[in-house]
């Protein structure tokens, strides 16, 4: 039953959090605005432009921002609805009364593990709708200029390479694609050209969907048998159209760690991508893993931070805080050292073990620390 406490309780914990979110996340952006100034200045003469376009810049930012943030901010919304109470002496009249001490948190904590669901929310459907290539480029936000290329393997065992891209004109220069055998009638065709423009996917054009080349070499493919199926379509001249599954422009260009921006069905498909390189598949398999167990450990931080404050009711609630403070460094920490511990260089924990671990280690521990609260 949803008592007049509990709402209460409720709205005390969305105004914590709202107050938590806002400072911390306001916080971080005038140090970085303030840090990263004269990057945002370079090329806009007018206040109106630079206003624009910060304001663009950090409506993208602040998804990046939450998603670090999450979980400290709803441990210290749960610590500060708590403390609060205690500093008022709210508690102490329910628990005269007969009210357990985990009856009367029981909203925060269907508050906090609510509040997780929207990191869950934030990864699927935030993170991968902002513009990586405005927040890893403050000065090429156009892509006007160059830009470095990463190769990369297409879903079909297509391998596509270059030495730099211009966004703009989603063109690549010193363009190279390699064809299996297994799609190049029987030999591996390897393909060189001084350009290659990228053409989007439209719907009904077969020659969309892939990178037209112009000036290749070979100028032409002895014994090619040209079909509808073939990922290559020899033009003549030396052009060719390369249809490609998967790899854009957008691929080639992408940031460092691109992959925490995309949705977990994504993720899957870059770990199922051919011939990936290990240290790039052990950083797939940590960041899935991560992503599976992440509202738990959310979960796991609120029930330990609570458990401090609640322990000692009669304790400042400076110290308590700071006692939640000190938790929270800990426990990232640890998971830190876990994600660290499984990568390609180090290899001491596998990726599925470097994400539960924290959870073997310090469920546990959550569960005994909540138990022995006073009530």
């Amino acid at each position: 039953m949803f008592t007049i406490l509990d709402r209460q309780m409720v709205f005390s914990y969305i105004k914590a959090y709202a107050f938590c979110l806002m400072s911390l996340m306001g916080l971080f952006i005038v140090i970085d605005l303030f840090i990263n100034l004269e990057d945002f200045m370079a090329g806009r003469k007018d206040f109106a432009s630079l206003a624009r376009f910060i304001s663009v810049y950090y409506g993208y930012k602040s998804f990046q921002i939450f998603d670090r943030l999450c979980e400290s901010v709803v441990l210290l919304a749960g610590m500060f609805t708590v403390a609060w109470m205690q500093r008022n002496n709210e508690l102490l009249p329910l628990l005269s009364a007969g009210v357990s001490t985990r009856r009367v948190v029981q909203p925060v904590l269907l508050c906090a593990f609510a509040m997780m669901g929207l990191v869950v929310a934030n990864q699927e459907y935030g993170l991968p709708n902002i513009d990586v290539w405005m927040l890893e480029n403050r000065r090429n936000t156009e892509g006007v200029k160059e830009s470095d290329v990463k190769g990369t393997w297409d879903l079909n065992g297509v391998f596509v390479d270059g030495r730099s891209a211009v966004k703009k004109e989603k063109l690549v220069k010193q363009f190279v694609a390699v064809i299996p055998k297994e799609l190049g009638q029987g030999s591996m065709r390897m393909l060189q050209a001084p350009e290659a423009q990228y053409i989007p996917r439209t719907e009904g054009d077969q020659r969309s969907g892939g990178w037209l080349l112009k000036n290749a070499h070979p100028a032409s493919l002895p014994n090619w048998v040209e079909s509808s199926d073939d990922v290559l379509t020899p033009l003549g001249d030396g052009a060719y159209f390369l249809r490609t599954v998967d790899v854009d422009l957008d691929t080639l260009l992408r940031v460092k760690n691109w992959f925490l921006y995309l949705p977990t069905s994504r993720l899957l498909k870059e770990l199922d991508r051919p011939n990936n390189q290990q240290l790039l598949l052990s950083n797939l398999a940590v960041a899935f893993h991560t992503r599976m167990t992440r509202p738990v450990v959310g979960i796991i931080l609120v029930l330990m931070g609570l458990s401090v404050i609640l322990r000692d009711q009669n304790r400042n609630i400076f110290i308590s805080a700071g006692l939640c403070l000190i938790l929270c460094v800990v426990f990232f920490i640890a998971i830190f050292t876990c994600q660290y511990l499984a990568k390609e260089q180090v290899k001491i924990l596998s990726p599925a073990l470097s994400a539960w671990l924290p959870v073997l280690v310090f469920g546990p521990i959550a569960c005994v620390m909540y138990s022995e609260v006073h009530t």
